[in-house]
């Protein structure tokens, strides 16, 4: 939310937990502001995640994600083509949105996950979390998340929450997948139409506890 290079970096010395670097309106004085809060959160040891959205659509985003994904992001989240062009593979998005599944990803997301030694969370219908070497498949969620927008970034949101808390970047992508899926599928529960749904996603991230965690939780090491 941050667009002064100054401020980025007063922000993450006043005690921030975790930084999120979202690529959805950057512009040019963005990007350096961004370019400063890696730099600092890295200095000063806080976890940062990469959101890059529409990479390899848009020139100026996918160059700055170029540079970014070099400076140790902790976890790098994206939809299919977003990850795909990432890591230097041919991909097709239509707007921000991916033309491809989350599978086809896949061996994208663990060669840029072993490059740049983030947690690689490709999200779609399945979720797929990769430190490069381990796998990890969540199936929780539910299709109208897919039709309300801001979920993507909403989950973006949800990372770097996850990354400060948790004991491995690989475990904080997973977390985010399965917190997120089960928020959708409560959501759908309770407003089965789009409107309502959006609203009632928030309302059940807030209300998410443990014990639905571990009745809900749907995921598979591959």
């Amino acid at each position: 939310m941050l667009n002064d290079a100054e401020e980025a970096a007063d922000m993450l010395r006043n005690g921030t937990g975790a930084l999120l670097v979202n690529l959805g309106t950057v512009t040019r004085e963005q990007g350096a502001a961004m370019q400063t809060a890696v730099r600092e959160a890295n200095r000063l040891n806080i976890p940062w995640v990469m959101d890059p959205v529409a990479v390899g659509a848009l020139s100026l985003r996918t160059r700055l994600a170029g540079q970014l994904k070099e400076q140790s992001p902790r976890i790098i989240r994206g939809n299919a083509s977003e990850i795909m062009a990432l890591a230097g593979y041919s991909s097709v998005m239509k707007g921000p949105e991916s033309t491809s599944s989350s599978a086809d990803a896949l061996h994208a997301a663990r060669e840029l996950a072993l490059h740049t030694g983030a947690a690689v969370l490709v999200t779609g219908r399945t979720d797929y979390s990769t430190d490069g070497r381990q796998v990890i498949a969540t199936e929780n969620g539910h299709a109208m998340m897919s039709r309300v927008t801001g979920v993507g970034c909403s989950m973006g949101a949800l990372s770097p929450a996850c990354a400060a808390v948790s004991p491995t970047p690989l475990q904080a992508a997973v977390s985010t997948a399965v917190l997120m899926g089960i928020a959708g599928e409560m959501a759908f529960e309770q407003s089965p139409a789009p409107g309502s749904f959006a609203v009632s996603l928030l309302d059940s991230l807030y209300s998410l506890s443990p014990e639905d965690v571990v009745r809900r939780a749907r995921f598979l090491s591959l």
